[in-house]
């Protein structure tokens, strides 16, 4: 959910009180109050409070599923059905329908922070066309000439985790800075100091916003998943702390891609050697210039700088968690690590356990983000009454049975990634456990594809699948890895309690609630 670059302050939530009258005025009754689902234990908040704030992420989303299946209603703020659905039939209808889009509190996020001539807020035919120009410079070809780029990177990690003065620390803020630097880098051919200190400020305190939740938020988001964008775009210009530091991060990154889309134009126009980046390639390419104007490039600026890079850092703790956990497994990867020449001219494909750990050989099956899907819930809106199929049929309330739903245009619908990439039925009994091997021993999924990148929804699917940045987010994990792993353990402390929470993305959280994963870091000397 997009709470805290939404809302979460007073002044925001009393105005979006104004807009709930407004909506409790206007609203229709709901077509889908036959389907069952958990019962709501408050009018105000639903099942709201449940499902974004519980103890730890996925407390009662995942047992809802083992109880009502995977298609199944819930109750939002102020007494709304929701739906949640985690049906691969029904998910693949949803994700590919143009009756359907991204719900207004998402459409409005999207909006302040990229713009909307980015790739993210574009439709129809502007979108295709975006995609179908920006996608050349994102294959698995084109991304592998940054792998010496972000090898430098991961050494100067490893470097700052030599230097920490004490064994236990907070992995998070280390890995934040990194991806934001790979980003730069491989995107722009900027440094991070080339981005100038205010971007970067900024941008870490939209990453702080982003990790934060509380009950007033949940209560905001409700509200604001019925407000239109252009009352949105006015509330937006409130003097509040978090809309002053998306806004500004927004006109940062638009100047910032306007001056490097400039520089990079008048090299292409002398005729020099370009740099070895995406937006040098972009320019310079024939085809590709033909399609997207300089305009259109500076648009992009903020949604490719900022879109993967706090996800990629929150999966990588994750990751490390993981290994902390499983010391066996972490040692038998260090092994195969250390066994191979350190992952030059392709040899991060030909490590097994690395990628059974990250990804699959013959495809992106991540167990990693399988478990921890940076967006494991993702909120849609009909924009048409539409009628959804599932894979099996349910059984409703009043005793029918059905094997599909016509949904009223402006219901608001949960898609459920994480507890799709859970199912029992499609995963094994076996399914909430973190299990590496299984993408060693055959398919690891029953079922028809549905996802873009071997039947995970951690890219989304449909035509607005995530760019093809995943492969430097791959690549950028690999590298990472290796290094780390192989000269580095990692060991959880004594009174380590780190769990998932749910803000923008999921995040690991400490005890305090703060966003972190503290681990037990210790150098490992070779014989």
């Amino acid at each position: 959910m997009a709470y805290s670059l939404s809302y979460g302050t007073a002044s925001a939530t009393l105005i979006s009180i104004v807009s709930l009258l407004l909506y409790l005025a206007l609203r229709r009754g709901s077509n889908i109050g036959h389907i069952v689902g958990p019962p709501s234990p408050s009018w105000i908040f639903g099942n709201a409070l449940q499902l974004f704030l519980p103890s730890e992420y996925g407390d009662h989303e995942f047992n809802w599923q083992k109880v009502y299946g995977s298609f199944y209603r819930f109750k939002g703020c102020f007494g709304e059905d929701r739906l949640m659905v985690s049906d691969p039939l029904a998910l693949k209808y949803l994700l590919n329908s143009p009756h359907v889009e991204h719900a207004p509190i998402w459409r409005n996020m999207f909006d302040l922070l990229y713009g909307e001539k980015s790739v993210v807020m574009t439709r129809g035919q502007a979108h295709r066309r975006l995609r179908g120009a920006l996608n050349p410079a994102f294959t698995a070809v084109a991304v592998r000439e940054y792998q010496p780029m972000i090898e430098r990177a991961a050494q100067t990690l490893a470097e700052e985790l030599e230097k920490s003065p004490t064994q236990s620390m907070d992995v998070c803020p280390l890995l934040s800075d990194m991806t934001l630097s790979v980003a730069s880098e491989a995107i722009l051919g900027y440094s991070l100091r080339d981005l100038g200190a205010e971007f970067v400020v900024n941008n870490s305190r939209v990453v702080a916003l982003a990790a934060s939740q509380s009950r007033a938020q949940v209560l905001a988001d409700g509200i604001g998943s019925h407000i239109p964008l252009s009352f949105f775009r006015m509330v937006s210009h409130l003097p509040t702390t978090a809309f002053k530091a998306v806004r500004r991060v927004n006109y940062l990154g638009y100047q910032l891609g306007r001056q490097v889309v400039r520089e990079k134009m008048n090299v292409v126009r002398q005729g020099l050697t370009a740099d070895t980046d995406i937006y040098s390639f972009l320019l310079e390419s024939e085809q590709t210039s033909k399609v997207l104007s300089e305009e259109d490039l500076v648009a992009q600026t903020v949604v490719l700088l900022l879109a993967g890079q706090d996800s990629t850092a929150n999966t990588l703790s994750f990751g490390l968690l993981e290994l902390a956990r499983h010391p066996e497994f972490q040692a038998r990867l260090r092994d195969e690590i250390r066994s191979r020449a350190g992952g030059h001219d392709g040899a991060y494909d030909d490590m097994p356990l690395l990628n059974a750990f990250i990804k699959a050989r013959y495809g992106l099956k991540w167990e990693t983000l399988r478990l921890y899907p940076a967006v494991p819930i993702e909120e849609r809106t009909t924009v048409e009454d539409v009628v959804v199929p599932f894979t099996e049929s349910i059984t409703t309330s009043n005793g029918e049975s059905t094997s599909q739903v016509p949904i009223r245009k402006g219901t608001l619908i949960s898609l459920g990634i994480a507890s799709f990439q859970r199912l029992e039925p499609l995963w094994g009994a076996d399914a909430d456990e973190f299990k590496p091997s299984r993408w060693l021993e055959g398919n690891p999924y029953r079922g028809e594809v549905l996802g873009p990148y071997a039947n995970l929804l951690s890219f989304f699917g449909g035509p607005h699948t995530c760019l093809g940045c995943w492969c430097l987010r791959v690549l950028e994990m690999q590298v990472v890895l290796c290094e780390l792993v192989s000269k580095f353990s990692f060991a959880l402390p004594e009174d380590s309690s780190v769990r998932k929470c749910l803000a923008l993305t999921l995040i690991p959280v400490i005890s305090t609630g703060e966003k972190g994963a503290f681990l037990q870091v210790s150098r490992i000397h070779e014989n």
